[in-house]
């Protein structure tokens, strides 16, 4: 007789299951399936056998749970068949043939049936198909087996919980929401989303911005992960991306598509340009996004805490573009170079120091917002530059002129040289001459003489 045994009231767990799904706020379906593996658990753990897959269907509205031993259908081609032999040593393989077969998982009886015995069951059965043998049911497990079972359903509740917050949030990925700061650690901002927190790193907040606990903030999802089987949010207030957002939300125009956001600079906390257009004839879309007396563009300024905002009209010719990008300054002409794609803006002395902003952040932007180097000087300036080119390129030319004219007179030397060690070997062959011939004239009469006294010899 088997001792601790319990009782699983499957009336209880029915019973149940609406409240679950009402305080984790899970689907039906999914508290079903958790209850119906915590069965099959205990199930398994009294009266199971060690590599049997054990399934339960529970049904409750029926308030019953049927058991089934799970089996894959297998062949020679899935299975190794060879009775396993604990003494005999490990074989050479010959090719690599024999080497997958003997890698292949061998036939467990508990968990594997061979094709020919799951046709007795079903007919329509083929190797890789589960069959389903139905268990005796049982409502009586052991101590063990019924903790076991609900552990299994804490833990799948849990793993169901963080699945579903995990998609939730990922659906809210690159959106605007509205958090509230629960509490500040090591300037990190922790904040409320409702059923988990989101942290704000230092990188990611606007700076000097203050937050206090309880505060309400919009804030960009910049991104969602599981870490160590937790949810984790990370939360921005200076991606440029929030303007982009914010805008949305405030201009209906924006939101409608009417009017298009193309390009966005933006240093946080200090200033923002954005470049709009219509996508439509007759809408205004700097006054879309504008507003009455400025109340749109005014309640997102609000919202970044007193940040500026620029917003300038898109267009298709760069110079008038970076014009537009370089404002409030006065901008007279702009030089462009398409092959480097370099600009530079011409302005009056007086509108300098606006073209340019303070510690460079105007042309900054501009040059962020519309993808051109720029440069910005001042007619004075263009004319110095302007002179200071063309007295560096006549200096230029006369470094040229006389490179050149040294290397002519070089060259002239050297062909001199060549010229003079000409003549000299000439003189030098001409002076050989005679002395050769001389002794050539020479050499033939002592031949002579020698051929002369050769014959006398022979006559006497």
């Amino acid at each position: 007789m088997q001792k601790n045994v319990q009782n699983i009231n499957i009336k209880e767990l029915s019973s149940a299951i609406a409240q679950i799904c009402e305080e984790k706020g899970l689907a039906r379906e999914i508290v079903i399936k958790i209850v119906g593996d915590a069965l099959a658990a205990a199930y398994k753990k009294d009266y199971g056998k060690k590599g049997q897959v054990i399934k339960a269907d529970f049904d409750p509205k029926k308030q019953t749970a049927d058991f089934y031993l799970v089996k894959e259908v297998v062949d020679e081609n899935t299975r190794n068949f060879e009775p396993f032999d604990p003494n005999k040593e490990a074989p050479a393989f010959d090719s690599k043939q024999d080497q997958e077969k003997q890698e292949t998982p061998r036939f467990n009886e508990e968990r594997d049936i061979t094709l020919k015995e799951a046709k007795k069951i079903e007919k329509d059965a083929k190797v890789g198909d589960e069959i389903r043998i139905k268990l005796p049911s049982q409502n009586t497990f052991g101590r063990v087996a019924a903790q076991n079972a609900k552990q299994v359903i804490i833990q799948k509740l849990r793993e169901a919980e963080r699945e579903i917050l995990f998609n939730e949030f990922k659906d809210k990925e690159e959106e605007v929401i509205t958090a509230t700061v629960q509490r500040i650690e090591n300037k990190n901002v922790y904040l409320d989303l409702g059923k988990t927190v989101g942290i704000l790193f230092p990188s990611e907040q606007i700076p000097g911005e203050v937050y206090r606990p309880g505060q309400r903030v919009k804030v960009y999802v910049d991104r969602v992960s599981q870490e160590f089987k937790d949810t984790t949010v990370i939360l921005s207030r200076a991606n440029p991306k929030l303007v982009v957002k914010l805008f949305q939300l405030e201009v209906p125009e924006i939101f409608a598509g009417t009017v298009a956001i193309e390009s966005i600079a933006r240093e946080p906390g200090s200033r923002t340009k954005i470049a709009v257009k219509s996508m439509e004839e007759g809408i205004d879309p700097i006054g879309s996004c504008v507003g009455q007396k400025g109340i749109r563009v005014q309640s997102i300024i609000d919202e970044l805490g007193g940040e500026k905002i620029d917003i300038i009209q898109y267009n298709e010719d760069p110079k008038v573009y970076i014009t537009q990008a370089l404002a409030p300054a006065k901008i007279q002409y702009v030089d462009i170079d398409e092959n480097e794609k370099r600009a530079v803006a011409y302005t009056d002395a007086d509108q300098l120091s606006l073209a340019i902003g303070k510690r460079g952040q105007n042309v900054r932007l501009a040059a962020k917002l519309t993808g051109w180097k720029i440069d910005v000087l001042t007619q004075e300036e263009a004319q110095e530059l302007l002179e200071k080119q063309k007295q560096e390129e006549k200096e230029q030319a006369k470094d040229q002129e006389k490179e050149t004219r040294q290397e002519k007179e070089a060259k002239v030397k050297q062909a001199k040289k060549k010229s003079d060690s000409k003549k000299t070997k000439t003189k030098e062959k001409k002076k050989n001459k005679p002395k050769a011939k001389k002794k050539q004239v020479k050499q033939v009469k002592e031949n002579k003489k020698t051929k002369t006294a050769s014959k006398e010899k022979t006559k006497a």
